[in-house]
This record gives structure tokens, sequence and C-alpha cells, in this order.
């Protein structure tokens, strides 16, 4: 992809040129695929002087470096599959877990028929499931978005959709207020703000981006959606501090959203995959007091489809889409062994983050 096509990418989605003529460039990493910073600088959300990951931390499945037996999570229960629409978003945040941007296309984009089959293998096999969820990337890049919102809604499951809430959502608006007048508060639209600053979600998205991202979230809350917001908090600022600063902005720009309510704003702690943490041992739940059917593996699953793969396959994590350790097989039926937690998301997320994508 060029840098015309960038520029012309750019104006289609409502990224910012300097975003994209940063990230004009990639480069290879592991199984994955890194684009620069859209903009100069560090993520603001890094914790400073973080001591390195030792590099004999999670390399074996069954035990840890110190030699001891590694944790592992059982499927209790499928009550969330997830869906992850393609990589391709039209931003490029700094510490984007999943590398997403407008050139990553390590995940493309899942159809609808795809999408259905799963939903088919759910309801033949009584699996249960309460929630489906999208993400992406920008589910709203993949024009097969509304789609799949409404078989899923039309089949009577409660829907978490995620997204940035800018123009590729916008593009939109018409069939989303049909959706919500037909199935009301079962669809969810949960929207990413960084921060409750404008300057320093834009040092992590870019220039420009609080604006559309406000004017997004507050048409979705002026038309009576059921909405929610994905934020964080710097490495100096309490859980306390972060809902109280998002609360101050939810009541100035006379948005209806609960910040003491967990479901409604969600923070999440901060995910580098190259800072040290320490490694979930079988011992751990009981000196943590962590009970391992709380963990997002217990109870989720997420779809994707790898680029130049002839079909999707199901992960064992949001978070967790490129390691071959995790992908789990082509069907449910095949995804309901033990998770191994293998991995520093493992450890920093859920373990002792206490977070899971769903609420």
């Amino acid at each position: 992809m060029g840098t015309d096509d960038l520029r012309q990418l750019a104006q289609t989605l409502g990224a910012v040129p300097r975003e994209i003529s940063a990230i004009a460039q990639r480069r290879p990493h592991g199984d994955s695929i890194i684009a620069t910073s859209p903009l100069p600088g560090p993520s603001p959300f890094l914790v400073p002087d973080a001591a390195p990951l030792a590099p004999e931390k999670f390399r074996d499945s069954l035990t840890t470096a110190k030699g001891e037996r590694r944790a592992y999570v059982a499927l209790d229960r499928l009550e969330t599959l997830w869906f992850n629409t393609g990589t391709l978003c039209n931003l490029a945040c700094k510490s984007c877990y999943i590398e997403s941007s407008p050139i990553n296309d390590a995940l493309v984009y899942l159809t609808a028929a795809e999408v259905d089959a799963y939903l088919d293998e759910i309801e033949r096999d009584g699996l249960g499931t309460r929630e489906i969820g999208f993400t992406g990337g920008e589910p709203f890049m993949n024009r097969e978005m509304i789609a799949m919102l409404e078989s899923c809604l039309a089949r009577g499951f409660d829907v978490l959709m995620l997204t940035n809430a800018m123009r590729p959502m916008r593009r939109f608006e018409g069939e989303l207020l049909d959706l919500k007048a037909r199935h009301g508060e079962r669809l969810t639209m949960r929207v990413s703000l960084d921060h409750y600053t404008r300057a320093i979600h834009e040092s992590e998205r870019g220039g420009g981006t609080w604006d559309k991202a406000i004017a997004g979230l507050t048409w979705l809350s002026d038309n009576g959606f059921s909405i929610a917001v994905a934020g964080r908090h710097l490495a100096d600022e309490n859980d306390g501090s972060a809902r109280q600063g998002y609360a101050d902005l939810f009541a100035r720009e006379g948005l209806s959203i609960d910040a003491t309510d967990p479901a409604r704003l969600v923070l999440f702690p901060e995910m580098d995959a190259t800072a040290d943490v320490p490694e979930i041992t079988a011992a751990c739940w009981g000196i943590l007091d962590v009970d391992p059917r709380a963990m997002m593996c217990a109870t989720s699953r997420m779809v994707v489809k790898h680029k130049g793969a002839e079909r999707p396959v199901v992960a064992a994590c949001t978070l967790l889409p490129y390691g071959a350790d995790f992908q789990m097989g082509e069907t449910l039926a095949e995804a309901g062994r033990d998770i191994a937690l293998n991995h520093p998301h493992c450890a920093r997320f859920c373990v002792l983050g206490g977070a899971s994508c769903s609420a």
C-alpha cells in the first residue's frame, strides 16, 4: 500500500494525515505486524522505566522458568463468543495490544456467513452462550458489520459492540438506529476513550481524534443507545481518580454514563508484553485468593481469520489472536480444552489485573 493509498484511506475513514504518514512503513515482529507510532514519543500509558521481561519466562506451557507447575484455566461455560472482524483500523494507536492500523491486515475481515456458522454451532450444540462481542481493528471498517449485528440480535443474543465511534461507525447511523429501534438495549455500544483529557487521549491516538470520538459518543447517547466507555488511567492514577475524571467529562458533555458502574466505564490495566511480570503457578490461585473460573478464558473464546487462511479459527482469548499456542481449532467444539497461562497478558491483565473484556 503506497503513500497515496494511505492518504485516500485517511480521507475516507477520518484518520488524521500525520497518523497515516507516520505508519507508511511496517516491519515484522514475531507472528504479528507492528506499525510505527502515529505521533512522536512513547505511549503515555506505558510504565516508565519498567524492568524488561526476563527472556526465560513464558517459554513452556507446563512449567514456569522456576520449574513450578504453570496455572491453567478450564472452560466453565461459553458465556461470551467474540468475533474479531479484522485488524484494519482507521487509527494507529501507540500501544494497541493487537497492533491494529490502516495497514495491518494480519487478521482479515470476517464475513457474515462465517459468523453465522458459529452462531449455528452455538444453537445446534446448546452451548447456552448469552453474549456476542465484536472487536477489531475498528469493526465498522468491515462492510458486513451490520449484517453480522442483525443476525446476532435476531437470534436473541446480547451484543457488545466495540468501536472508536469515529467515521467508520458514523457511515451506518441509519442502520444502527434501525437495529436499536427493533432490539433496544440488547445492543450495547462500547466506545474507546483512552483518557478523560484531550491531551492524553490524542497523545495515544493522534491529533484530531478527540473531537470525533466525543461527537460519535454524543450521537449514541442522544439517540438512546445503551452505551459504555472503555478507558484507561495513567501509571500515577488510581481507579478512583480516573473514574472521577471520567465522571466530570460525562457530566460536562451531557453523556448518560454512570462512571461508578464498572460495566459502563471499563478501565483496563496496561498490557506491555515486554515488561516484567510474575508467572502464574498453580499455587497462585490460593495465594492470591483468585478463582480460575473468574478468568476471561473460563467463559469466552474469540473467532479470528488469519491472512491467507481458508477458514477462521477459535482463539483462547481476545488478547492473544496471534500465538500458535492459543489457536484452538476451527470449531467451538475443538476450543473447549484447558488454557495454560503462558503469556504476560495472562498474568498482568487477567490474574493480577482482574480485568475482562466483557465487563
